[in-house]
């Protein structure tokens, strides 16, 4: 039997970064015939089938278009996959919410919120970025040699595509990366690009949307190892 990912995003086919997060599941899987397969589940019906979904599924995508219908179900389902050793990978919005989950339940800033949902709040953990970085292809330097991250790249800077107009507060960079949610990929001002989660399978979290820079003859690599980590993680758990 395959195993399962789900990839929790209100799925909308006119926007490119869920299209592309299909065609870079479809490149992975047919490269490298990794037996899986795989589900959007729209955020708003987490929390209604959120046991049905944790004992369905191997593997977590936390996709791009926020704002989410559901904020509560989508930070729930990354909460349990924190937890619960489940191979997580978030973009763009995904990376967004994890890092919103993170400061409200590790580090213990219970109001931490997403500017996109209320940008009033005293606690922008997820704030405006200074430029809007939608559309453009950027370098992001790969800072720790030890992470899982560096090892799939297996180079020190690579060239991606953004989608977003919001990021990492730079001002919670440091405590994040204290605590364990380690910063591993920053873009030319330092900023965080992507994060790491120490002593988890796989809980990583990129700005960019690395499914957009897969092809069928060259899989993105960050894509491939996740769908692979599924896979396994599926075999240690059966």
């Amino acid at each position: 039997m395959k195993a399962k990912l789900a990839i929790f995003g209100d799925y909308n086919d006119t926007f490119r970064p869920h299209k592309a997060t299909n065609e870079g599941i479809e490149h992975s899987i047919k490269k490298f015939d990794i037996q899986l397969q795989y589900d959007w589940i729209a955020t708003d019906t987490i929390e209604t089938d959120f046991d049905k979904i944790i004992s369905t599924y191997n593997g977590f995508w936390i996709a791009p278009g926020s704002p989410y219908k559901s904020m509560a179900g989508a930070l729930r389902i990354i909460k349990y996959a924190r937890e619960n050793s489940m191979p997580t990978l978030g973009t763009c919005g995904g990376f967004q919410h994890m890092v919103i989950e993170f400061a409200r339940n590790i580090l213990g800033i219970s109001d931490a919120e997403h500017a996109e949902y209320d940008p009033y709040s005293s606690k922008l953990v997820v704030n405006p970025l200074s430029c809007s970085l939608a559309g453009q292809v950027l370098e992001i330097e790969l800072t720790d040699k030890t992470s899982k991250t560096f090892e799939i790249f297996g180079t020190k800077r690579i060239n991606e595509r953004y989608y977003c107009n919001f990021g990492l507060n730079p001002e919670y960079q440091n405590q994040l990366d204290e605590k364990g949610f380690k910063i591993v990929g920053t873009d030319i001002h330092k900023e965080a690009r992507i994060l790491e989660l120490q002593n988890h399978p796989f809980f990583v979290a990129t700005l960019f949307v690395p499914q957009d820079n897969s092809s069928v003859e060259t899989p993105h690599k960050l894509v491939t190892e996740f769908l692979r980590t599924i896979t396994k993680n599926k075999s240690t758990y059966a």
